[in-house]
């Protein structure tokens, strides 16, 4: 038995709106397990034609089209009801899920609401018997989910490490060291692999890893472009780590993280807007990525600087 642990984000590129990280963790019985065949009753790939079955991918092709938040809802949602029920709401997934300073940042948000109901598109019930059907073919195959962590980082918060760390990219370092920190404490002995997308250009990671195993040593077995992988030496059991481009589309883990990551800030985005639009009537959402984030910040700086909020607190410098 061994643990694999998935770690993305959603919500890196964008200049409004909070950068969430998550962390998901699952028990295989054999070392070389594919979840995707072993569950392949239960869940598919994205593409094609919807059969029923539970997505698991990359959330960015998971959340395409007009019915891609229901899809990524309902995926997310399922795995997730095998440790709580639903109906829930936003507050209850935080509670459960986030941690550092993730909630009590959010609460200062205006837009943020704790009381949102989840979920928010699909049907409780329908889900619920999903989620149900999903974990008793776990159990036949010997998959166990373990936490799901998340870190959220709100605007504020994000410009205030950017300005202490630097560049965009060491925020996001650091929270891949609290989620690695933070999941590392599974209870036993068993091996724990970290399966990690790629943190834009960077190529080298041992001295971010070795601040999340300061009681190990960590050993660098590869490091480049295509894949970087490192073992922990010295700690209470074996421990490795491998990073690399498009680990969404290439590990079961990465995918449920990547999906876990991109629902809440979807969810976020939601509430974000629904909150400005009733500041600025007629206002048109948006996802806050540059081009589009220029035109939505254009039309709520009026309303910023009559609210007596700082820009600083809106906008992500960068």
């Amino acid at each position: 038995m061994q643990w694999l642990i998935g770690i993305d984000e959603a919500g890196y590129g964008p200049n409004l709106g909070p950068l969430v990280q998550a962390a998901v963790a699952l028990r295989v019985a054999d070392d070389d397990a594919n979840p995707w065949e072993l569950l392949s009753e239960q869940v598919k790939r994205a593409g094609g034609r919807d059969d029923g079955r539970i997505l698991i991918d990359d959330s960015k092709k998971v959340n395409e089209g007009v019915h891609g938040f229901a899809r990524l809802e309902r995926g997310t949602l399922a795995v997730l009801s095998s440790q709580a029920g639903l109906p829930l709401t936003l507050g209850d997934v935080l509670k459960r899920t986030a941690i550092g300073d993730s909630r009590d940042d959010l609460l200062h948000e205006a837009w943020f609401d704790v009381t949102q109901q989840l979920p928010a598109d699909v049907d409780a019930e329908a889900t619920v018997a999903v989620g149900r059907t999903l974990l008793a073919a776990m159990e036949r195959k010997r998959l166990t989910v373990g936490p799901l962590r998340t870190l959220v980082t709100p605007t504020p918060r994000f410009n205030m490490l950017l300005g202490k760390w630097g560049n965009k990219s060491n925020v996001l370092g650091r929270g891949v060291i609290a989620l690695l920190r933070e999941c590392r404490r599974l209870p036993g002995d068993e091996p724990i692999t970290f399966l990690i997308d790629k943190l834009g250009g960077r190529n080298y990671y041992a001295a971010m890893i070795q601040e999340a195993f300061p009681d190990g040593w960590c050993s660098a077995e590869r490091e480049g472009p295509e894949i970087c992988s490192y073992r922990i030496l010295g700690v209470n059991r074996p421990t490795r780590l491998v990073i690399q481009p498009r680990a969404d589309g290439a590990h079961f883990t990465v995918a449920l993280a990547s999906m876990f990551a991109k629902y809440l800030r979807e969810v976020f985005m939601r509430e974000f807007n629904t909150w400005w639009a009733g500041q600025v009537p007629g206002l048109a959402p948006t996802a806050g990525y540059p081009a589009d984030a220029v035109r939505y910040m254009n039309a709520i700086r009026p309303m910023i600087q009559q609210l007596g909020f700082d820009e600083s607190a809106i906008w992500r410098l960068k």
